[in-house]
């Protein structure tokens, strides 16, 4: 044991304490842990034992500068590692090159970054070839295989996949290029560009977008969604329901719904909305209109301005001003509005056309009484 006896022998010790910090600092690191409070590691009872007969038996100086525990760290400053107390992160990788002063880590090879504020439900976890991290600020910029998991409380975890990711993980707020792929529960979006917050799980993708969620199927060049069950696809707007066989649809059924601009609520029983003028398509045929609208679970839609529908398998056609479908319980039409149907070589017209649809195809026209009227002014078009 060595004991130290004099003022000169204390400020010797200290030089080349501090020699061997700023060897420590500058050697690759594996695994930091950034926390606004840095406890010195607990000393084993022998060092600490000659620490204290140290003290004890050396001249008190009063010139001589308090010696403080966070010296004997490479990761120590004057100001703490992360500003934020609850926002400890823990950084693993092959090779890790810290700057204490400007708190800038590089890490490379095998990359880990595990993010969980201190009281806090958010917890986030990132896999990525390298990584630039700021400790202070909490911005990470992930490149190569990126890989992003974050958990919200009472919420389904998220995933991101992408190829460059720059990731603020004090707002959530995520920006992603290249073969992106955004994922939570039932949905999954991809594109090449996508900005993402795993906070309030607001989501907008962008170029070659596909989105997916149960048996619907959007392509477009744009999608908004707002993390709460309401989707903006905009663009090419392209959504493919896929029916799978039942009693109704024994080989299965397709329905599309085509737009410049969709609103999408898969929530509300695929509920969409086709403001600008679109297309719905199914098994019985093309439905458009000026606006749309319709609930493709419940097989219900409606149209308003220039409404049309033609069904091949029935040869017929109609349009008004406006025309709502029900494919449900034996299924029917009504038109409204200068309304007019067509079969073959049979055409009906009237203020109001209910057209009931079955299987044997043929249509019947049983006009609705009016006895003060001089015209008949509405129609019900049965298929018999």
């Amino acid at each position: 044991m060595f004991v130290i006896e004099s003022n000169e022998g204390i400020e010797v010790m200290k030089h080349w304490k501090k020699i061997l910090i700023a060897i420590c600092a500058a050697t690759c690191i594996t695994n930091i842990t950034f926390a606004e409070e840095n406890p010195a590691p607990a000393e084993s009872a022998a060092t600490a034992e000659s620490t204290s007969q140290a003290e004890s038996t050396a001249e008190p100086n009063s010139n001589a500068e308090p010696t403080s525990t966070a010296e004997s760290k490479p990761n120590s400053n004057d100001k703490p590692i992360s500003k934020d107390v609850n926002a400890p992160s823990e950084l693993k990788a092959d090779e890790i090159e810290y700057d204490m002063e400007t708190k800038q880590a590089k890490a490379t090879g095998k990359v880990n970054v595990d993010h969980k504020p201190e009281g806090k439900p958010e917890a986030s976890h990132l896999e990525a070839d390298e990584v630039e991290y700021n400790v202070e600020t909490q911005q990470a910029k992930a490149t190569g295989n990126v890989y992003i998991q974050h958990q919200n409380e009472n919420k389904e975890p998220s995933q991101l996949n992408a190829d460059v990711v720059e990731y603020d993980m004090q707002s959530g707020v995520m920006t992603a290029a290249g073969n992106v792929l955004l994922r939570q529960g039932a949905a999954r979006a991809t594109g090449k560009r996508a900005m993402y917050n795993s906070n309030t799980q607001e989501a907008y993708l962008l170029d070659e977008v596909i989105a997916i969620r149960d048996n619907v199927r959007i392509t477009c060049d744009r999608l908004l969604s707002n993390g709460a069950g309401h989707m903006q696809a905009d663009g090419n707007v392209y959504g493919v329901q896929t029916i799978e066989p039942d009693a109704k649809y024994p080989d299965g059924d397709t329905r599309t719904f085509m737009g410049d601009h969709v609103d999408f609520y898969p929530n509300e029983k695929n509920h969409v909305v086709i403001p600008d003028g679109g297309l719905l398509t199914s098994s019985d045929g093309d439905f458009t209109a000026d606006f749309m609208e319709g609930w493709l679970d419940d097989e219900y839609y409606f149209g308003t301005g220039n409404a049309h529908a033609i069904s091949p398998p029935r040869d017929m056609e109609a349009g008004g001003d406006r025309m709502e479908y029900f494919g449900k319980d034996g299924g029917k039409a009504i038109v409204t509005g200068n309304a007019c149907a067509v079969q073959e070589n049979n055409t009906m017209r009237g203020n109001r056309l209910t057209i009931y649809l079955a299987d044997d195809k043929n249509l019947a026209v049983k006009p609705t009484p009016k006895v003060t009227a001089p015209k008949v002014e509405e129609f019900e078009v049965f298929q018999r």
